[in-house]
């Protein structure tokens, strides 16, 4: 390298690139950490991904980083990359607000786990990314922040609950960022803002503080269904964060063993032949015209370019569309979360609603029996099949601070409880899934593609989202607020 890359040639690198060239001491920490928060400040006054930006500490880092890089000290995988985390995970020191006015002036006193091995790996903390309200929506908006709005069209959301951190990554404000999942909320942004999103198998990366500690209501919640996962431009990029932060800990009784895999050499593996169930819509669910188009062919990537075999089936959930809802209930601290209602502390009006409904024992454990069914059900499905493939959201992203589109091909929406079961079955078996970019609307909004795998196979998760990315590549496409920007530059 003949010289010193520009800001957008920076901001335009993987994670995986930045890491590499600071190791080759082709490029320093403080030069790529500058270069984003350059990005950050020209761009977040509009898109408001970020709900705090560490900027002194993360340069303070990033000195550091390039004080280790020339004393020739060892270096870790993430050795003074730049990455941004949700405000749903705790970080030691540095406020976490959980997108609530309850924690408005929380300041953690411990990392969660994946946080702590962040930081083990060398990375730069560039700050928290907006939320919505305790995780309790697929939205970008609360009652202590700007909303978040996506970069492929500022009038719209970029899916949540991990707004922030998809906004971010889609902009080049970070390549590399750490979202959660209870319901969606890695793979809902991943398609609505044009990324890649993986949610590893439950378990897989151990959480705590978050969803294990009970002195905090709300953020004790999502125990058995939250997944923490990354949101990149590449598979390889998400392949860099995983072998970072998934592996067990004590603090965590739900997490696996460490994989006996390693999180790149997966993406190499062969997926030719493999037995591949597709649905446009889970036997009659509605979904927009385009995202059925774009994500049908997709699907046939598999078999035109692979040889896999591809049917169209999918399993039956029809009965269960309201389980979601009342299993998170079950994971939530209602005691502590109806006092904080009581206060006036809870904004979203489905999340009052729910604080005021009566819910039984009884209503708790036939939500529990439902789930198992859900989790029968999907295995024997899945035993016919390697890979299920479906729309990760049955439509494209919908109008900032709502809660959900208003139509649905042209069609009014009534309510969303009946929609596409794409999402939260999987958070409640503990499958690994992903979203890839599978296309753009005639509007220049994403679509995503998800790509679930079987129990604890995250490696053919991984594979065949590295083989769909090689065949239809989606990371050299940016939003227009980014061209323009550099342009300007």
């Amino acid at each position: 390298m003949t010289a010193t890359p520009t800001t957008d040639e920076i901001c335009r690198m993987t994670g995986t690139e930045q890491a590499r060239l600071i190791r080759k001491k082709q490029l320093s920490p403080v030069e790529i950490t500058q270069a984003v928060l350059d990005r950050i400040h020209a761009l977040d006054p509009v898109l408001h991904a970020f709900c705090t930006l560490t900027e002194d500490s993360a340069l303070q880092e990033a000195r550091a980083a390039e004080t280790a890089v020339m004393a020739g000290e060892p270096l870790g995988p993430l050795h003074g990359v730049p990455v941004s985390v949700k405000d749903l995970i705790c970080t030691r020191g540095v406020r976490t607000m959980l997108g609530s006015e309850a924690y408005k002036d929380f300041v953690p006193e411990e990392d969660d786990v994946s946080v702590e091995r962040l930081k083990a790996a060398g990375a730069v903390l560039l700050g928290k990314t907006n939320t919505a309200e305790l995780g309790y929506g697929a939205v970008g908006h609360n009652n202590i922040s700007p909303t978040t709005r996506n970069p492929w069209n500022i009038d719209k959301t970029p899916g949540g609950s991990s707004a922030g951190s998809a906004a971010a990554v889609a902009a080049g404000m970070g390549a590399l960022t750490l979202g959660s999942d209870g319901g969606g909320s890695v793979r809902s942004p991943a398609s609505f803002s044009g990324l890649f999103g993986m949610m590893p198998s439950f378990g897989r990366v151990p959480a705590y503080p978050g969803c294990r500690d009970p002195r905090y209501p709300g953020l004790s919640s999502w125990e058995s269904t939250e997944h923490i996962g990354p949101l990149t431009r590449t598979v390889e990029d998400a392949a860099l964060v995983l072998s970072v932060v998934s592996g067990p800990d004590m603090r965590d009784r739900h997490s696996l063993p460490g994989p006996e895999f390693d999180w790149f050499e997966v993406m190499r593996r062969d997926i030719r032949g493999k037995k591949i169930a597709y649905t446009p819509d889970f036997g009659g669910c509605r979904v927009d015209p385009e995202v059925r188009t774009l994500t049908a062919d997709a699907a046939q990537v598999f078999a035109e370019e692979y040889g896999c075999e591809l049917a169209e089936d999918a399993p039956d959930l029809s009965e269960f569309l309201d389980l979601h809802w009342m299993i998170i209930l079950r994971d939530s601290d209602l005691v502590g979360m109806r006092a904080l209602h009581r206060q006036g502390l809870i904004y979203m009006p489905h999340l009052r609603a729910a604080m005021e409904q009566s819910v039984t024992a009884e209503d708790l454990t036939e939500a529990a029996k439902m789930r198992q069914e859900v989790v029968n059900r999907m295995w024997r499905f899945m035993s016919r099949y390697d890979l299920f493939l479906c729309p990760t959201v049955a439509y494209p992203a919908f109008d900032i601070d709502t809660y959900g589109p208003s139509h649905i091909g042209g069609a009014p929406v009534e309510s969303l409880s009946g929609g596409l079961p794409s999402l939260w079955p999987f958070n409640h078996t503990g499958q690994p899934a992903a979203s890839v970019p599978c296309g753009w609307t005639s509007e220049g909004l994403p679509v995503g593609l998800q790509i679930a795998g079987r129990h604890l196979d995250d490696p053919l998760v991984m594979a065949a989202s590295a083989a769909f990315e090689a065949a239809r590549p989606w990371a050299h496409r940016w939003p227009g607020i980014v061209t323009a920007q550099e342009a300007r530059a």
